[in-house]
């Protein structure tokens, strides 16, 4: 059989594809490895409580049932699920926006593979080849190999800040950011996916500025942040403007399985989106619009998650943080100040194998983690830091996460032993 260049494009090895498929082997085949990979959230029982009320409601109502099972979504989404949405962004958010600032997809992965794909690639004059930009890797594998084509993609390095003893923080470089007219938006996700780095207000404002200057979209990637689930430990004052698109999703709010992502982008986009989306899905699923629909109608979203799963992360975040600095004491060792989502991003300064390797290494001792490389797809050098940083997932019970700082503590001392 001989593929076309969109199959072998998007049927060749993937970082995304290596992810879900240690995700799964490790939640559904092989329960005992120590999961610090993937980005499923964690199991928050009172969540969880609150969906099997809601679902009982739905069971006993036969026409919220029909409506759940037997009922094709509009193009644009649930009619009910979008007017609340854009009540909700209107009344807590104070952003601008209407019905028709707001589309529906089946996740926000699919949101992004017709974004990427609609606004970069080559032009629709066929007089340039457009890229998406990536301001501050490293950023979220799972962008990397949505393009039908090759060379979509851009990246610019950070600048590194050491804080104390054992953090950093990456900061974007905008003395050499360089945007030309084949750039085709900016996107960042915040907070940033795998890091937990917060851009901040300052860096997101002169982004916008810039992104404005040069008539593209700014896109964030707010899977992790505000308004949901607002797993972010620090505050932030994020203002919504025109040229601005939004990318959120019910995933990490702790509804993975609904396959629900939303778009809050300019009217004229919106409706590409729709076009797109029903040509590819036809339609989107309705379990998660319908849980949604009625948390937001009962009032309940600020609270889950401000409540509920913003102290549960912080605390497996100081957990797993804890253990770290425990294990890893008296090793080159630093963690990405940790400022959102559910993940640490450890870096190991001269690490004497590369972090491919040591995840390999790892995961023969019966714990998962993300090799961090794929993570700065965007960039060509041969920057030595990318090799040297594992993403570590909080998400688990306490005494996995300390079972597996124990093994990660004990194979990179021994690993820095031989260096010696």
């Amino acid at each position: 059989m001989k593929l076309s260049q969109f199959g072998q494009q998007l049927t060749s090895d993937s970082g995304i594809v290596n992810l879900m498929a240690d995700l799964g082997n490790a939640l559904n085949v092989n329960p005992n490895l120590l999961f610090l990979g993937g980005g499923n959230p964690a199991k928050v029982d009172e969540f969880e409580l609150l969906v099997s009320q809601l679902l009982s409601e739905i069971a006993q109502d036969p026409q919220a049932l029909h409506k759940l099972v037997g009922v094709y979504q509009s193009p644009q989404g649930a009619e009910d699920f979008i007017q609340q949405l854009s009540h909700y962004f209107q009344q807590h958010c104070a952003w601008q926006v209407a019905d028709k600032n707001i589309a529906i997809t089946n996740g926000s992965q699919s949101a992004f593979f017709i974004l990427i794909n609609m606004l970069a690639g080559q032009a629709a004059d066929a007089t340039q080849h457009k890229h998406f930009l990536f301001p501050l890797m490293p950023e979220y594998l799972g962008y990397s190999d949505q393009g039908v084509a090759d060379d979509y993609f851009v990246g610019a390095k950070p600048q590194i800040e050491e804080i104390g003893p054992d953090l950093f923080k990456y900061k974007i470089d905008f003395d050499n950011l360089h945007i030309d007219d084949k750039v085709a938006a900016i996107c960042v996700s915040r907070p940033t996916n795998p890091t937990g780095n917060m851009i901040t207000d300052d860096e997101l404002n002169q982004l916008s500025d810039l992104a404005k200057q040069h008539n593209i979209p700014l896109i964030i990637d707010c899977a992790y942040g505000e308004p949901f689930p607002g797993i972010v430990y620090q505050s932030s004052n994020y203002q919504w403007q025109d040229h601005h698109i939004l990318v959120l999703s019910l995933s990490k709010l702790g509804l993975p399985a609904t396959r629900t992502g939303i778009v809050v982008a300019h009217p004229d986009l919106i409706q590409r989106v729709v076009k797109v989306n029903t040509i590819m899905s036809l339609a989107n699923g309705n379990l998660g619009p319908e849980l949604m629909t009625r948390m937001l109608a009962q009032g309940k979203v600020k609270s889950i998650c401000k409540d509920m799963l913003l102290p549960f992360y912080q605390r497996k975040r100081d957990v797993l943080m804890n253990a770290l600095r425990n294990e890893l004491q008296g090793l080159p060792y630093r963690i990405h100040q940790p400022e959102g989502a559910f993940f640490l991003w450890l870096w190991l300064k001269d690490l004497p194998i590369s972090s491919a390797d040591l995840y390999q290494r790892l995961k023969q001792q019966g714990v998962l983690v993300m090799d961090g490389s794929p993570f700065f797809f965007a960039l060509d050098d041969a920057w030595q830091h990318k090799q040297e940083c594992l993403r570590l997932s909080y998400c688990q019970s306490d005494e996995v996460i300390e079972s597996a700082a124990k093994i990660i503590g004990q194979e990179v001392k021994a690993l820095y032993s031989k260096q010696a």
